[in-house]
C-alpha cells in the first residue's frame, strides 16, 4: 500500500534535480528571498581566462576552463565543508522540460583524514519549497548510511506521515530525474564538469569564451560559455552555461542545451541549475542530518 501511494504521487526522490526549501523552524525572509526565479545576465564584454590560467598552454580550447575548474575543486576541498542554498532546477525529461523547482538544500561535503578514513560523510537534506505538486516534500541521504538508501516523504495532509526508505539509483527513486541525489551539489558539479571536459578535449569543433561582469541575483560572476557547433555522439549538449562566482570560486549556476531540431529554431534547453542565497560552512552537525531531528517532519 505505501509503494502505491508514493507511486501514484511520483516520489521524486532522488537527483541533482532533488533539493528542498526552509525547515520550518528557519521559515522566514531567506525563503520568501528563495522563492524569486533566479535572474541571470551573461555580459557582452567577453574576455580572457582568470589571470591564474592565463599561462596555461591552451593547445585545446578548454584547457584554460579546465584548470579553472580544477582550481576551484581544491578550492572547496581545502576551505568548504558545508553550505545551505535554495537550489532552482529545471531538466528535460523524455523530451520534455519540466517547471522549474525550489529546494532548501543543506548539504555537508565529505571529509577524510590523512589515512584517507572518512569523517564525515557526505550528507544532504532538502525540503521543497514548489511549485505546489512538491511542496513539503523532504528528502535525507547520507552516504554510508541506511544501507546506502535515502529517506523521503511528500507533503500534503495524507503522505507527510509515510516515510519510505529509497535505492537513490533505484526506478522509483530516478522518476522524473536526470541524476541521482548522489550527485548533487556544488562539488560534484565541478567532478562533473572536469569529466566531462576532459573528454571533450579529445576532439576538436570546441568554441569556448568567457564573459566578464555577468551576474546571479546580484552575484558578480564569470561566465564560461563552451559551444560545440556540430552534433556528435560524443558531445553531450550543443552549448553549456557555467556561473562562477567571482567571490566565492564556486560555480553557482550550470545551464546546458542540447541542438537547435532544425536550421533556424532555438536550442532547447536540457537542464538548468542555480545555487541561490548561498551560504558557506554553517558548522552544521549529524543532527541535521539526523531523520530525528524534530524540524523535520520524518516518521522514523
Amino acid at each position: 500500500m505505501t509503494k502505491s501511494l508514493i507511486s501514484r504521487r511520483t516520489l521524486l526522490a532522488g537527483g541533482t534535480a532533488l533539493a528542498c526549501g526552509l525547515t520550518r523552524a528557519t521559515y522566514g525572509e531567506d525563503q520568501r528571498q528563495g522563492l524569486r526565479e533566479p535572474v541571470y545576465r551573461v555580459s557582452n564584454r567577453t574576455g580572457n581566462p582568470p589571470q591564474q590560467v592565463q599561462q596555461v598552454a591552451a593547445q585545446h580550447p578548454l584547457t584554460p576552463a579546465l584548470e579553472m575548474a580544477e582550481r576551484g575543486l581544491q578550492n572547496i576541498n581545502a576551505h568548504i565543508r558545508d553550505y545551505e542554498c535554495t537550489l532552482v532546477k529545471r531538466e528535460q525529461i523524455n523530451g520534455k522540460l519540466g517547471d522549474q523547482e525550489f529546494m532548501y538544500t543543506k548539504i555537508r561535503n565529505e571529509q577524510v583524514d590523512q589515512r584517507g578514513n572518512v569523517m564525515t560523510p557526505f550528507s544532504v537534506y532538502m525540503y521543497f519549497l514548489k511549485p505546489s505538486s512538491v511542496k513539503g516534500r523532504e528528502v535525507l541521504y547520507v552516504k554510508g548510511h541506511n544501507n546506502g538508501n535515502l529517506m523521503a516523504h511528500e507533503g500534503g495532509a495524507l503522505l507527510k506521515h509515510v516515510t519510505v526508505s529509497l535505492d537513490p539509483n533505484g526506478t522509483l527513486a530516478m522518476r522524473g530525474q536526470r541524476y541521482p541525489i548522489t550527485d548533487i551539489g556544488i562539488k560534484n558539479l565541478i567532478v562533473r564538469l572536469i569529466e566531462v571536459a576532459k573528454q571533450d578535449m579529445q576532439y576538436g569543433e570546441c568554441d569556448v569564451k568567457f564573459y566578464n561582469g555577468a551576474k546571479i541575483n546580484g552575484r558578480i560572476c564569470t561566465v564560461i560559455e563552451v559551444i560545440h557547433p556540430v552534433p556528435r555522439k560524443n558531445f553531450r549538449f550543443h552549448k553549456a552555461h557555467v556561473f562562477i562566482d567571482d567571490e566565492l570560486q564556486v560555480p553557482i549556476r550550470f545551464a546546458s542545451w542540447d541542438w537547435p531540431k532544425q536550421q533556424g529554431a532555438q536550442p532547447e534547453m536540457l537542464e538548468e541549475y542555480t545555487y541561490m542565497n548561498l551560504k558557506l560552512n554553517n558548522g552544521f552537525t549529524d543532527a541535521d542530518f539526523d531523520p530525528h531531528n524534530e524540524k523535520y517532519g520524518f516518521n522514523v
